[in-house]
């Protein structure tokens, strides 16, 4: 009963997600560049849904950092997503897509999933409804605040550098 009372009063907005933020009315993105995330440059994995997590993030070049990321569950691909962290006038934005295993996409053609930054700081990043946190050279934590079916819940992913 008391998880219950809790998720209700985080989904109706009364208690805030731990490691996530978001942009209140009105406000604007902070400046920032990508030299000050350029730390999540590199091959993680990490366990998430039951299954194999894997991100690989570039350097940045051509004002963005791209990436891609998969899940595998059972000796198979549960979906994949490709993005970048984009240098957007005196700001960043981290935009994504989704695809299902056989490369499918989840969103229209035009359609990509949007983070705006809120926050920056040395060795963490805060994305609207996604936080990044450089734990040490090997360590990243990723919180992603994820809605469904009316419930809304923070997941971590504990990523290490692979080797």
């Amino acid at each position: 009963m008391k998880s219950i009372a809790l998720i209700l009063m985080f989904s109706t907005g009364l208690v805030s997600a731990q490691e996530t933020l978001q942009l209140t009315d009105g406000q604007s993105s902070p400046k920032a560049n990508l030299e000050e995330v350029s730390w999540i440059e590199g091959h993680w994995t990490g366990e998430a849904f039951g299954g194999i997590a894997e991100e690989i993030w570039s350097a940045p070049l051509g004002n963005s950092m791209m990436f891609v990321f998969r899940l595998v569950n059972d000796g198979k691909v549960s979906f994949y997503e490709s993005g970048h962290i984009q240098q957007l006038d005196d700001s960043l934005i981290l935009q994504l897509k989704h695809f299902d295993g056989n490369m499918k996409g989840w969103e229209e053609k035009n359609q990509t999933i949007n983070f705006k930054l809120v926050k920056l700081e040395p060795n963490k990043v805060y994305f609207e409804g996604l936080t990044m946190e450089k734990i040490s050279e090997d360590q990243m934590n990723v919180w992603v605040l994820i809605e469904e079916e009316g419930h809304t819940e923070e997941i971590l992913f504990a990523y290490k550098r692979a080797k």
